[in-house]
């Protein structure tokens, strides 16, 4: 990836797409599913839903349970603050109206299947990547450009992940999706 030069008042975001050989409405289970997610990814450890909530919808909220070897180990809670079956499940990560992060899926019909994207922006909130930046301010930009690469390498392979659940089933109730 080319440097950017984006510091972290920025709100840097990243996005990567794939076209999954699936309906969206069978995708839409998988990318709604949080309590799947923590199997796809190498960052996320466990997601837990709050106030009694056992899936998605407007408000809801979730704690995510991270690692990192650089960062160490957090949990945060997000928010669901676009909820639009099959099509976008977006949530903000701490304060919704002024959140340290900000990720979004969206689904489009396409081609006979799904084009499905994840988009993230970090900030405008502090969030844990602060402090490595208050600790080597002048390394801000490298910093923040490094992580940004991580984020698109995860989010990358966390769509990979689901584009092959989406197009290879293992049970008879995921082929009917």
């Amino acid at each position: 990836m080319e440097w950017t030069g984006v510091r972290y008042a920025d709100k840097p975001t990243a996005e990567v797409h794939t076209w999954i050989a699936a309906p969206p409405t069978g995708v839409w289970k998988l990318v709604s599913d949080i309590q799947l997610m923590p199997s796809l990814s190498s960052e996320l450890q466990s997601v837990e839903w709050l106030d009694g909530r056992s899936g998605p919808a407007p408000g809801a909220r979730f704690i995510g349970r991270s690692k990192h070897a650089a960062l160490g180990e957090w949990a945060t809670t997000s928010h669901i603050v676009e909820y639009e079956p099959p099509r976008v499940l977006a949530w903000a990560v701490e304060d919704p109206q002024h959140p340290s992060a900000v990720w979004r899926f969206t689904l489009e019909p396409q081609d006979g299947g799904t084009l499905l994207r994840e988009w993230m922006q970090l900030g405008p909130a502090r969030s844990g990547l602060s402090f490595a930046i208050d600790r080597m301010p002048e390394k801000e930009q490298k910093i923040v450009f490094v992580r940004m690469r991580e984020f698109e390498a995860g989010m990358a392979a966390t769509l990979e992940a689901i584009k092959k659940l989406a197009e290879n089933p293992r049970t008879p109730d995921e082929a009917s999706r």
